[in-house]
């Protein structure tokens, strides 16, 4: 089976980084997509291997769509869509200013929304793929200077979960039985979109 192709927001620093790093060591191929272009070129060529980078600011629908584009264009296929920029502004709720509170709506919450706009379409028509969203733990575990946080991005979680379960056929269920191996060269990718999300940045 080829190798499967992963597109990862955020990728220039913290949890998209290592994402690209770990995927990259088991033979993914991979496209990059960040606003820091420096970065994601710097990190492409530590990678080696099948990876295509674009600058991206997921506030616009039209960047992630380029980005899913991408990876059509360079790998023929999407299996997988990883949602991981993120922001957070930090302080007390009455010291952040509102500009901080749209800022993180746009990155954090319509972000993933564009990921999804963007790569679901296709995951139907290959009747397969993957969209994971990387939640902030602000968003499971209440912090008196991060409270805007929440508000924004543990909606990602109930959106992706939607996504999995609608009554459609081309969707399944975002859970695998306790004790399911991760995917492998050896393990099948699912037949049908897998929609789901997991704690993280």
């Amino acid at each position: 089976m080829d190798a499967p192709v992963v597109v990862i927001t955020g990728a220039s620093s913290g949890i998209g980084a290592a994402t690209a790093r770990l995927l990259a060591g088991q033979g993914a191929r991979l496209v990059l997509g960040a606003r820091r272009a420096d970065r994601l070129e710097s990190l492409a060529a530590e990678l080696g291997g099948e990876v295509r980078t674009r600058a991206t600011d997921v506030r616009s629908r039209a960047d992630v769509a380029a980005l899913v584009d991408l990876a059509v264009a360079a790998f023929g296929r999407l299996d997988v869509f990883v949602a991981n920029a993120g922001i957070a502004h930090v302080g007390p709720l009455d010291e952040q200013p509102v500009d901080a509170w749209d800022e993180m709506i746009d990155v954090n919450l319509r972000g993933v929304l564009h990921g999804v706009a963007a790569a679901l379409p296709l995951f139907r028509a290959q009747s397969a793929g993957h969209l994971i969203s990387i939640v902030s733990t602000s968003g499971l575990r209440i912090v008196r200077t991060r409270s805007s946080t929440p508000r924004r991005r543990t909606r990602c979680g109930p959106c992706a979960r939607g996504c999995g379960r609608r009554p459609d056929p081309t969707c399944a269920s975002p859970r695998s039985p306790p004790g399911s191996p991760p995917p492998s060269s050896s393990t099948r990718w699912p037949t049908r979109p897998v929609v789901g999300s997991t704690s993280g940045r």
